[in-house]
């Protein structure tokens, strides 16, 4: 399941973290760094984990690296949470209709 990667990525507090900072718009290693009390080494170590999830992708700027979130990546984990959400809200109606006509 693709989105269970996702979200064991997510699952850490300095990744999520990052994760925020880039849903703002592209950012270099040293830029999300800055924001964080985490070493740069330590920023790209956690960049390696939410890009081998498939949720940033990077290009190659001279010498830097830019991330950024990739919507593509976020499919399976957006899919993941529609039907959880689609099958909480069928239980839900289901409840409701029995109450009513068990009244």
């Amino acid at each position: 399941m693709a989105y269970q990667n996702s979200m064991n990525a997510l699952g850490d507090h300095t990744r999520r973290a990052i994760f925020e900072q880039l849903r703002k718009g592209p950012r270099a290693v040293g830029e999300i760094a800055d924001e964080l009390p985490v070493s740069r080494p330590a920023v790209s170590q956690h960049l390696r984990v939410l890009k081998e999830a498939g949720l940033v992708t990077e290009r190659r700027n001279g010498t830097r690296r830019i991330y950024r979130v990739d919507p593509d990546g976020l499919a399976g984990l957006r899919d993941y949470f529609d039907e959880f959400w689609n099958e909480a809200l069928a239980a839900f109606k289901g409840a409701a209709e029995d109450e009513r006509r068990n009244g």
